[in-house]
C-alpha cells in the first residue's frame, strides 16, 4: 500500500533538524533550475510552463533558471540550486556522467519536481524511476479511440501537504491522464484519479496522479498534470505546482556532499588504450595473463604466442596440430584452438589449459600443458575432457575457459549446429531456431546438442581438476552424478554459442555472451521470435533456453520442415525436447530468461546497445580491493560487469544491485575504436587487457592487436583544439592575430609559448598574440600550452606566408544552390580574384575544375583526383618561382634534364616521390651528368612534394583528366546511377603567379548539390515526429497533435514546392493540414495543403503537391514542415513515405 501520512513525531523531528541546521541555510532566495530537454515527444505546453514557473518564482520568492542543456548537470553547477524541475522532459536526456552527478545532488540534499512527462523520461535509469515515483505506460488515445485530453475527476486523498491543503476533495480538471508502471510503493500519494470519470487509457485500479517522498537523501514531488497549455493558466493547478516546488526546496539548505553515496564517473580523458602489439596476430582467440604480466595468446590455427612484458617482444612458443579448416565446399569451419587460461596456482604448478579441436579425431578437447621458463612442453599434455563434435559443417564452438575463486574450471561449448538454410528444401531455417529433426538433417537440429541433457555441446561445463589431471564434479551442477540420461559436468545448458565467459571472483556468478540467431523479424506463433544476442548471468546452475527460447524467454514453435506446418509453442516453465535426435531427458528444467538481450534493430529494453550487426561477449567483474595498489581502474567500477560486442565495437559497464540484478549499463571509452574485440581480461595488476581479432574474417589483420587500458588519476595535460590566424597570407609587412583554443581539465591557469617559425619564441599568459612579419617567407607557427602542473600539449602547425596574398576562388550555380534535379543539367561559373594581382582573373591557366557524384557527403574519393591535379599545377607555379628554371626546361635538355625525361625515368619507381623531394631540398649529383644540382634548403617539404607531383604528372598526361572550363553546364550524376543520398560535388583550385623569390599560393573552393529527394535523415528538430523503419522502408510518422520537422540552411530559389507521398495504416477520422514555413515553426507561411479522410477502409495513400508562394528572398533559409490535425480528436497518424523538391 502507498503511504499517505506523515507522523507528528517525524514533523517534530524535521522541525528540530531545520532549527539545528539553520547555520547551513543558503543565503538569499532559493534558486530553481527548470529543465525541459526532450529526446522523444515534445509538448507544446513547455514554453507556457516555463513562463508560468518563472512568474511563480517572482511571486513566491525564488529565482528561476531555465535550460534544455544537459551540460548543466554537473556537480559544480547543480549545487547552486535548491531544487531542479523536470518540465515534460522525454526520452534519454542525460548521459551517464550527468546521471551520476544528479544522483549525488539529490543524495546531498537537493530537491526534485517532476511535471507530467517527467515520468516519460530515462526508462533505463532505475534510480530516476524510483525518484520520480513511476514511469509512464499509457494514456487515452494510444490503444483506444478516445481523445487524449479529457476532463477527469481527481480525489484528493491527503490534504496534509502544502500542494493539496487548499484543494477540494474532488477536483475536476481537464488534462491528458497518464497511467503508470513500476510505481514506487514508498511514495506518499496525494491525489488519485477516478478512472470512471474519463474514457480510455490503461486501468490501474488505485490510480495515483500526484505524490511526494523523501528519496535517497533528498525530496521529490511529482504531478501528472501539465500536458495542456491551459494547465499553466489554472489557478488551482499553479498553486498545487508552486507548493510542490516549495516542498522540493525544503529549508533551502546548502548541499552536504559528504552524504552522497554515488560516485562520480571518471572522465573519459583519464583513460587511454595503450598498444602493446599490433599486426602480428592471425586469428587470435583468447589470452592468458601470467603472474609476471607475460601474456600467452592462442590463435585459431593452433599457434600459441608469448608476449614478453619486459621487452615487449612476441614469439611463437607452441603449435598445436588442430582442425581449423575443411574441404567441404562453401563451409567455413570455426574450430581450432579456441581458448587458453593459466591455472590459478600457475606460479607453483605452471599448468596452462587449452580448449582445441585436434586433427583426426572428431572431438573438442580440454587439455593442460606445462609452460615454464618460456618453454611450452608438448610432452606434458594431460587430456582432461573431450567430447564429440560434428565436423565439415559450420558453426558454433564456444571454447572460452575461466576459473572461479575456488579454483573450479568452466569451459564453454557451442551447439555445433548449422544456422543457415538447408539446401534445396522448400522449408528452411530462415534464421529461426534450428529444430530440423529429419534424418540427414541432424546438423540443423540444436535439440540434439544444446537441448540434450546427455550431450556436452551447447553447454558451459564446470569441473574440479585434480592434481593428476582427472576431474571431479562439484556440488551444485545442473544434474547430479549418476542421473540417467544426463551429463554431470553440465553447469549451464541451453547455449547457442557462448563465446566468451567470466566468473565474478566475489559472488561466483557466471557471465557469458551468447551469439544469437539471425532472424530479423518476429514470426510469432508460426516460427518464433526474431534473433537476439544475449549477455547472461547464472547465479546457480540452470537451463537457459536454446534452441526452444531466446531473449526474455521468447518461445519458438516446433516446426515440420516437410510440410511447413507449425507445432507446439514451447513453454518456458515446462520445456520439453521432442526431437528424435535427443538422447537425454525429454522434460527439461524451467528456462531462465537472458540477463541482457538485443536484436539487430533498436532494443527498447536496452537502448544503449545501439543497432546493427551483433556479437555479444562477457568480460570480467571488477573489484579494486582484489588487486595491489587498488588495481588499474578507479573504484567507481567496483562490482561492475564489463561486456562488449565484437561487431558493434563497444564496451559497456553494467551496474548491478546487491542481489546481482541488472540496474543499468553505461559506455566505457566510447570514443576509442575497438577492432573486433575478442577477449577482455583483468590482469594480476588489475588492469584491463584487450585482444582484438581485427577487421577481417579468417585472416591475419593489420589491426589485430594486444592492448592495455591505462588510467591517469592525477593531473592531465591541457587540451589544444586548434590554432587560428586572421590571415594566412599577405603582403609585407604582414601583421597577424594568432589565437589558440585550449583548455585544462583541472581548470588550471595556462601559459603559452609561441613558436613563430622564424626562430623567435614569445611567452604569453593569454591565448592570443599579435605579431608582424617583416621578411618574405613561409612560416610554420605553433604554440605549446602548459598548466601549473607543468603538463604540456602542443598545437597543430599553422602555415602563414608573408609576401603574397592567396587568391580567392568562388563557385556559383545558376538557379538553386542546394539541390540538383535528375534529368536537368547544372549551370555553374568559377571566378577568381587576387587582391595583389588584379589581372589574375584574365589568366586561368592554373585553374583546375573537377566534378564528381558521390554517396553522401564523404568527399574523399571525389577529392583524390582533383587534389593530384591541383597540387601538380601549384607545383608548376612554385617551381617557376625558384631557380629550377635556369637549369631545366619542360621537354628540352638544358643544364639539367628535361622534366619529361625525369618523369619517364621515375614512372615505375614507387619511392620516386620521396627521392626527388630529398633531392630538391638537399641537392646532389651524378644521376644525369657531372653538373651538381644545387640544394634548396628553404623549400618546405610540402612545396617540394607539389613540385614533384607536377614533374611526375608530365609522364601521366594521358591518364589525368583535363580541367572543366571555368563556366559551363554539367550532368549532376556525372554518368553514374542515381542514388537517393547522392551528392554532386564541384571542386575548383587556382594558383597565382607569385614572383621572383615569392612563392605562388593556391586556394580552392568546393560546392555541393544534394538530391532533390529529401532523405529523412537530413531533417532536424523532429518535434513529435518519429523516423522509423517499416517493412524495409524509411518512413516519417507525424504526431496526432501539432508537430514539425526542419530542413535547415537551404536555398529556396527556383523551387515551386514539394511533392509528397504519404499514407496511414487506417483511414483518418478527420485529416491533417501540412504547412511550409520559413525561419521557425511559427514563421511566415509559404504554402499549405490539406489531406482529408478517404472513404475506403484499410491503408490509405496520398500523393500530393505543396506549392510555394511569397518565398522571402534570402540566400539560405530554414524550412519548417508543420503538420496540424484538422481536429484535436484525430488519432490516426500520418506517415510520410517520400518528399521531393520541385523546381520551376
Amino acid at each position: 500500500m502507498y503511504s499517505n501520512t506523515i507522523t507528528k513525531g517525524f514533523l517534530a523531528l524535521l522541525s528540530a533538524m531545520i532549527f539545528l541546521g539553520a547555520c547551513s541555510t543558503r543565503s538569499g532566495d532559493p534558486r530553481v533550475l527548470v529543465f525541459a530537454k526532450t529526446e522523444g515527444y515534445y509538448h507544446e505546453s513547455i514554453p507556457d510552463g516555463l513562463q508560468a514557473i518563472m512568474k511563480l518564482g517572482q511571486e513566491n520568492g525564488f529565482s528561476v533558471d531555465t535550460t534544455t542543456q544537459a551540460e548543466m548537470f554537473t556537480e559544480e553547477i547543480l549545487q547552486q540550486y535548491s531544487a531542479v524541475v523536470f518540465l515534460s522532459t522525454t526520452g534519454d536526456v542525460l548521459n551517464h556522467y550527468q546521471e551520476a552527478d544528479f544522483e549525488r545532488y539529490i543524495q546531498a540534499g537537493g530537491g526534485f519536481v517532476g511535471i507530467h512527462a517527467a515520468a516519460d523520461t530515462e526508462y533505463d535509469w532505475p534510480w530516476y524511476g524510483k525518484m520520480t515515483g513511476g514511469y509512464f505506460s499509457d494514456h487515452p488515445g494510444i490503444n483506444d479511440p478516445h481523445p487524449n485530453v479529457q476532463e477527469g475527476s481527481l480525489d484528493v486523498v491527503d490534504k496534509s501537504h502544502g500542494s493539496t491543503s487548499f484543494l477540494p476533495d474532488q477536483w475536476a480538471r481537464t488534462d491528458e491522464w497518464y497511467s503508470y508502471k513500476n510505481l514506487n510503493e514508498d511514495v506518499n500519494v496525494l491525489i488519485t484519479l477516478d478512472e470512471s470519470s474519463y474514457q480510455g487509457g490503461e486501468d490501474m485500479g488505485e490510480h495515483p496522479i500526484a505524490w511526494y517522498h523523501e528519496y535517497d537523501g533528498g525530496r521529490a514531488f511529482y504531478t501528472g498534470g501539465g500536458h495542456t497549455s491551459q494547465s499553466f493558466q489554472e489557478e488551482l493547478f499553479l498553486r498545487h505546482l508552486v507548493e510542490g516546488i516549495r516542498y522540493a526546496i525544503g529549508a533551502n539548505k546548502k548541499l552536504d556532499y559528504s552524504r552522497a553515496s554515488s560516485k562520480r564517473v571518471p572522465e573519459a580523458d583519464r583513460f587511454a588504450k595503450v598498444n602493446m602489439v599490433s599486426g602480428e596476430f592471425t586469428e587470435p582467440t583468447e589470452m592468458a595473463i601470467l603472474p609476471n604480466l607475460d601474456i600467452l595468446v592462442s590463435q585459431r590455427r593452433g599457434e600459441i604466442l608469448l608476449y614478453k612484458n619486459g621487452d615487449s617482444t612476441t614469439n611463437q612458443v607452441a603449435h598445436l596440430d588442430v582442425y581449423w579448416k575443411t574441404d567441404a565446399p562453401r563451409v567455413n569451419a570455426e574450430e581450432g584452438l579456441m581458448g587458453i587460461k593459466a591455472d590459478p596456482d600457475y606460479e607453483n604448478n605452471h599448468w596452462v589449459y587449452v580448449f582445441y579441436s585436434p586433427t583426426g579425431k572428431s572431438v573438442n578437447r580440454l587439455s593442460r600443458f606445462k609452460f615454464e621458463s618460456d618453454e611450452w612442453n608438448m610432452d606434458t599434455e594431460q587430456v582432461i575432457l573431450e567430447f564429440y563434435s560434428q565436423r565439415d559443417i559450420c558453426c558454433h564452438t564456444g571454447g572460452s575457459i575461466a576459473f572461479d575463486s575456488e579454483g573450479l574450471l568452466y569451459v564453454s561449448a557451442g551447439d555445433n549446429s548449422t544456422p543457415f538454410n538447408q539446401p534445396n528444401q522448400p522449408h528452411t531455417l530462415r534464421g529461426y531456431a534450428p529444430l530440423d529433426e529429419r534424418p540427414g538433417f541432424e546438423q540443423y537440429d540444436a535439440a540434439r546438442s544444446s537441448g540434450n541433457t546427455n550431450d556436452l555441446r551447447g553447454k558451459i561445463i564446470r569441473i574440479k581438476v585434480n592434481e593428476d589431471g582427472s576431474y571431479s564434479i562439484p556440488e551444485g551442477n545442473l544434474y547430479p552424478e549418476g542421473m540417467a540420461g544426463t551429463k554431470p559436468e553440465i553447469y549451464v545448458q541451453g547455449n547457442r554459442n557462448p563465446y566468451r565467459i567470466s566468473v565474478d571472483q566475489k559472488t561466483g556468478y557466471l557471465y557469458w555472451g551468447e551469439v544469437g540467431p539471425d532472424a530479423r523479424a518476429d514470426s510469432l506463433g508460426v516460427r518464433g521470435p526474431k534473433g537476439y544476442d544475449e549477455v547472461n548471468q547464472a547465479k546457480e546452475a540452470g537451463f537457459f533456453g536454446w534452441p526452444f527460447f531466446v531473449g526474455d524467454n521468447y518461445p519458438y514453435n516446433a516446426y515440420d520442415f516437410d510440410t511447413g506446418e507449425s507445432g507446439i509453442q514451447f513453454d518456458p516453465l515446462k520445456p520439453v525436447n521432442l526431437s528424435r535426435n535427443n538422447t537425454g531427458l525429454k522434460e527439461l528444467p524451467p528456462a531462465q530468461p537472458a540477463f541482457i538481450y538485443y536484436p539487430y534493430v533498436e532494443s527498447p529494453e536496452f537502448p544503449q546497445v545501439g543497432t546493427g550487426g551483433r556479437n555479444a561477449m562477457a568480460g570480467p567483474v571488477y573489484y579494486s580491493d582484489l588487486y595491489p595498489n587498488g588495481g588499474g581502474l578507479p573504484d567507481y567500477y567496483d562490482g561492475k560487469l564489463f561486456i562488449y560486442d565484437w561487431i558493434r565495437g563497444w564496451i559497456k559497464a553494467v551496474t548491478m544491485d546487491e542481489n546481482g540484478d541488472y540496474v543499468k549499463m553505461e559506455p566505457f571509452m566510447a570514443d576509442v575504436r575497438q577492432n573486433a574485440l575478442i577477449d577482455l581480461e583483468l590482469g594480476p595488476d588489475g588492469k584491463l587487457y584487450l585482444l582484438e581479432y581485427g577487421n577481417g574474417w579468417f585472416s591475419a589483420n593489420e589491426d589485430a592487436a594486444l592492448s592495455v587500458i591505462a588510467f591517469n588519476p592525477g593531473n592531465r595535460a591541457p587540451v589544444v583544439t586548434g590554432i587560428t590566424s586572421d590571415k594566412t597570407s599577405g603582403t609585407l609587412p604582414l601583421q597577424v592575430q594568432l589565437q589558440v583554443k585550449a583548455s585544462d581539465p583541472e581548470k588550471d591557469a595556462l601559459t603559452y609559448t609561441w613558436d613563430l617559425g622564424n626562430g623567435e619564441y614569445i611567452d604569453t599568459t593569454e591565448p592570443q598574440l599579435t605579431y608582424t612579419y617583416e621578411s618574405v617567407g613561409d612560416y610554420d607557427i605553433s604554440v605549446t600550452v602548459r598548466d601549473t602542473g607543468k603538463e604540456a600539449a602542443k598545437s597543430p602547425v599553422l602555415n602563414v606566408y608573408a609576401g603574397n596574398v592567396a587568391p580567392e576562388v568562388h563557385i556559383q550555380f545558376a538557379g538553386n544552390s542546394s539541390f540538383y534535379f535528375p534529368g536537368k543539367s547544372v549551370a555553374y561559373e568559377v571566378t577568381v580574384t587576387d587582391p595583389d594581382d588584379l589581372e589574375a582573373g584574365n589568366d586561368l591557366s592554373t585553374l583546375y575544375v573537377s566534378a564528381d557524384y558521390i554517396e553522401g557527403f564523404d568527399q574523399a574519393e571525389a577529392a583524390m583526383g582533383h587534389q593530384i591535379m591541383s597540387e601538380a599545377m601549384a607545383g608548376k607555379s612554385i617551381m617557376e618561382s625558384l631557380t629550377c628554371k635556369t637549369c631545366h626546361q619542360v621537354d628540352e635538355a638544358s643544364v639539367g634534364p628535361a622534366y619529361t625525361e625525369v618523369a619517364k625515368k621515375y614512372a615505375d619507381d614507387p619511392d620516386a616521390a620521396d627521392h626527388l623531394i630529398n633531392k630538391i631540398i638537399k641537392g646532389g649529383s651524378g644521376v644525369w651528368g657531372e653538373t651538381m644540382m644545387p640544394a634548396n634548403p628553404s623549400v618546405k617539404e610540402g612545396d617540394a612534394r607539389k613540385i614533384v607531383a607536377w614533374v611526375l604528372s608530365l609522364g601521366e598526361l594521358e591518364s589525368l583528366e583535363s580541367s572543366l572550363p571555368p563556366a559551363g553546364s554539367l550532368d549532376p550524376l556525372q554518368g553514374k546511377p542515381l542514388s537517393n543520398n547522392g551528392v554532386m560535388i564541384l571542386n575548383a583550385s587556382f594558383t597565382d603567379r607569385g614572383g621572383e623569390t615569392i612563392k605562388p599560393l593556391t586556394s580552392s573552393a568546393t560546392a555541393y548539390l544534394r538530391n532533390s529527394k529529401i532523405s529523412f535523415d537530413e531533417l532536424s528538430e523532429t518535434s513529435g515526429f518519429n523516423n522509423v523503419d517499416f517493412e524495409g522502408q524509411k518512413i516519417l510518422i507525424a504526431p496526432t497533435d501539432r508537430g514539425h520537422v526542419a530542413l535547415k540552411g537551404i536555398d529556396l530559389t527556383g523551387l515551386k514546392g514539394i511533392d509528397f507521398t504519404a499514407g496511414s495504416q487506417n483511414p483518418f477520422a478527420f485529416g491533417y493540414q501540412i504547412e511550409a514555413r520559413v525561419g521557425s515553426p511559427d514563421g511566415p507561411l509559404i504554402g499549405q495543403s490539406i489531406l482529408r479522410k478517404k472513404p475506403e477502409q484499410g491503408r490509405s495513400q496520398y500523393d500530393f503537391q505543396l506549392s510555394f508562394e511569397n518565398v522571402p528572398e534570402e540566400e539560405m533559409q530554414d524550412l519548417y514542415l508543420v503538420t496540424v490535425p484538422l481536429n484535436e480528436a484525430e488519432k490516426v497518424n500520418l506517415a510520410f513515405l517520400s518528399m521531393e523538391m520541385i523546381s520551376e
